[in-house]
């Protein structure tokens, strides 16, 4: 598998998992485009791609800019379409915001590629709060479907999109349900991104680290190269066009994951809370998936375990910590 000399398109390159892909792409001798609106509450954050500055495309757009994409769509053979608003808490007090960012840029990229590149392979990174409450462990890709929140129901009308444009118009799509990723280049002046970029926050700074409920809540957890690896996978096997498939990762407690990254700064606290109303409502409870679907279609399985991934993280922060905190 190389990209090599191939033209592709990154929406929201600049944030946090598409500026990894963006570098991956770079060394392998793509040919890059990276669209981002530069939201920086949000994860936009020019430092992300310092190292490729020079060697990619960067075209400050929105991807429900029908104008531009005609424009950045075209020729291309690979769109990575990462673009889009992963804030729970932000869908519901800002629902329309949402739909418009996660629902309509979604469909109006799928309705640019059909009539400008019919030939390009879409990858899109969906999630797996769209499953909801977990009515069984792990969660594979049959397990009902119930979003807890306006996050998870766009989410999932953007997922059908794709489908749905396969099945159809013949457009090439994959949707990857990710579960908590985490590394370098992530967002974590705020908890926009979850909550380990929130934790990663507390540990560089030495302040403290609250945890809802008990903070035994048991989630599973991607490095973001894995998640990288995933998606390049998946955007060169066949048989993974028109379907879903869940990227599940390394089981941990939230309790567990933070008391890693305080011992890996040497700082910062933990506390145990109560859960806040707004946020009980919609939380999930115990969640962690499986990948044999994936697996058994390209091969993938994370290699980055836990314990390192969350040690590199923290590395990475202490080391370019005021790039990514508010001075």
């Amino acid at each position: 598998m190389s990209f090599a000399g191939k033209n592709v398109l990154v929406t929201g390159g600049v944030g946090f998992i598409g500026s990894n892909l963006a570098i991956r792409l770079v060394k392998e001798g793509a040919n890059v485009t990276l669209l981002d609106s530069m939201l920086d509450e949000y994860g936009a954050n020019l430092f992300n791609i310092k190292d490729i500055k020079d060697d990619v495309c960067l075209n400050f757009s929105d991807m429900r800019d029908e104008h531009s994409l005609r424009y950045l769509v075209r020729d291309k053979e690979y769109i990575f379409n990462l673009a889009g608003q992963v804030s729970h808490q932000d869908s519901m007090r800002e629902p329309f915001m949402d739909m418009e960012v996660n629902t309509r840029a979604q469909l109006t990229l799928l309705e640019t590629c059909r009539h400008y590149a019919p030939d390009v392979v879409v990858v899109f990174s969906s999630t797996r709060q769209i499953y909801g409450h977990p009515q069984y462990l792990p969660v594979d890709e049959k397990h009902p479907l119930s979003p807890p929140d306006v996050n998870g129901i766009n989410k999932l009308a953007a997922e059908h999109y794709h489908q749905l444009y396969t099945k159809v118009y013949g457009v090439r799509t994959v949707s990857l349900r990710l579960t908590n990723t985490y590394g370098p280049r992530q967002l974590i002046k705020n908890a926009r991104q979850g909550f380990i970029g929130w934790f990663a926050n507390r540990a560089v700074t030495g302040e403290q680290i609250q945890l809802f409920g008990t903070g035994e809540q048991v989630r599973d957890f991607n490095y973001v190269d894995d998640v990288v690896e995933a998606m390049c996978l998946a955007a060169v096997c066949e048989e993974t066009y028109g379907d879903v498939f869940n990227l599940s990762g390394e089981k941990a407690s939230l309790k567990e994951v933070a008391e890693m990254m305080l011992r890996f700064s040497g700082k910062g606290s933990l506390k145990i809370v109560p859960f806040p109303e707004e946020r009980k409502k919609i939380d999930i409870g115990d969640f962690y998936g499986t990948s044999e679907k994936l697996a058994k279609a390209v091969g993938w399985s994370p290699k980055v375990s836990l314990k390192d991934g969350l040690e590199r993280m923290i590395d990475y922060y202490m080391q370019y910590m005021d790039e990514y905190l508010d001075s």
